[in-house]
């Protein structure tokens, strides 16, 4: 994403210079969550929507990624009914369920499944990243939860995401980095 500025109107949210064409599988999750999309050869425009539960299986591309699988249990925390979400590349991928439930998420593991309840509201929570996708779930989380959220260990969301709180603060999200 590094050098991408999204671009705010009201509830939607366009992204220039990007490849939807590599991104199917999630976009296709997506619209079947309710999120309200379009798409050209290089720009995706999101709106927002009534959410509803959705399964993924995460798959080798080009089938959905094990690498957006916790951004999209946080979405799924905001869905309406129960979504199970399936991880089939990688053990321990769940590292961030603890920390999604110090913030209210209902979220059942059994084995290489989840299962989350929603919609739920999250509360603001001291909460620790354990590595790059769980840093970016806590931070979706964030978003929509009440109160403070205070994310540690954000040395890993680094490692894959080029200044995400000045992104965010350009779409009007209230988000600091705290040294």
């Amino acid at each position: 994403m590094s050098g991408l500025q999204p671009q705010k109107q009201g509830d939607e949210v366009t992204v220039a210079a990007c490849r939807p064409d590599h991104l199917t599988a999630l976009l296709q999750h997506l619209e079947d969550a309710g999120v309200d999309l379009a798409f050209g050869e290089d720009w995706i425009r999101v709106r927002g929507g009534e959410l509803r539960a959705g399964n993924l299986e995460t798959e080798p591309y080009p089938g959905f990624p094990t690498d957006m699988q916790a951004q999209c249990m946080a979405l799924a925390t905001q869905a309406r009914g129960d979504s199970v979400l399936t991880e089939t590349i990688f053990e321990k991928r769940f590292m961030h369920v603890g920390e999604l439930r110090r913030m209210g998420a209902q979220v059942h593991i059994d084995g290489r499944k989840a299962t989350v309840t929603g919609p739920t509201r999250l509360t603001g929570a001291q909460t620790m990243a354990t590595d790059l996708r769980a840093s970016a779930c806590l931070v979706v989380a964030a978003l929509v939860a009440d109160g403070v959220t205070v994310v540690d260990r954000v040395y890993h969301l680094d490692r894959g995401y080029e200044s995400m709180e000045v992104k965010l603060q350009a779409l009007g999200a209230t988000v600091e980095r705290i040294r």
